[in-house]
């Protein structure tokens, strides 16, 4: 993804897909920003003026699970960049030594999301969803990093996108809303909105289905999020063609 807000760096998250063919796998990954580092998830602090965090532990806590996360996906994606091509790699290519050091890093992330998701449950248990008001801008982006790779709780993604719905615009970043419904409405097998997911598919990089494809900018467009055309040019650049 591009910035989205000239104020706010958007996350730059991938997360480990079903494989495609039995000595495949491949990762999907959400739009590209333009300067963040491979995996970086950036936390900006532009917490609004006079307002105090209500739980400023549960701050902390969110902080450092989403560092956790982001350390556990950087190695991943670091190696499949190494060892792989357009983020897909082919494991019967691979040394017995390779395919461990694979299989070791897809194991962490998956770790670290499983522990991550049933924290982030009895969180939203307890407080419902993480507002700004609640755990302040970091605390918020790192809820939304956490729930956004909760992947094997669908069920528990697609609840926290109601309750997000239900806060006013200014608890909930618009645009980090509109990732996780697409990743919701891929999940239950539906066609997303805002063209955030990307998969590399017949040699080149697309966005999963669409619904209502002809009108996909102007939703971005409503979110503050860019052009679906300039999302690929930046993913092609680093990527590759």
């Amino acid at each position: 993804m591009l910035l989205s807000n000239p104020r706010e760096q958007q996350a730059y998250c991938f997360f480990v897909a079903p494989a495609h063919a039995d000595d495949y796998r491949h990762l999907a990954i959400n739009d590209l920003s333009v300067n963040l580092a491979v995996g970086a998830f950036v936390l900006t602090d532009f917490q609004r003026k006079g307002a105090s965090v209500k739980e400023p532990k549960l701050q902390r806590e969110l902080k450092r699970r989403a560092k956790v996360d982001r350390e556990g996906r950087t190695v991943l994606i670091e190696w499949i960049q190494q060892h792989g091509l357009h983020n897909v790699v082919g494991t019967g290519s691979l040394s017995e030594v390779q395919k461990a050091e694979y299989e070791r890093a897809r194991a962490r992330v998956s770790e670290i999301d499983a522990e991550n998701t049933k924290w982030l449950q009895d969180v939203v248990k307890q407080y419902g969803w993480p507002t700004i008001s609640l755990v302040g801008e970091k605390g918020k982006k790192a809820a939304w990093l956490l729930v956004q790779h909760a992947d094997a709780e669908p069920s528990f993604q697609r609840y926290c996108l109601d309750l997000m719905l239900k806060q006013p615009k200014n608890e909930v970043s618009q645009s980090k809303l509109a990732y996780l419904k697409d990743r919701v409405l891929l999940a239950e097998g539906k066609s997303q909105l805002y063209g955030t997911q990307f998969t590399f598919v017949d040699g080149k990089w697309q966005p999963f289905p669409l619904e209502d494809a002809v009108n996909v900018d102007k939703r971005r467009a409503e979110v503050e999020l860019p052009t679906l055309a300039e999302n690929i040019k930046q993913i092609e650049k680093r990527y590759g063609k």
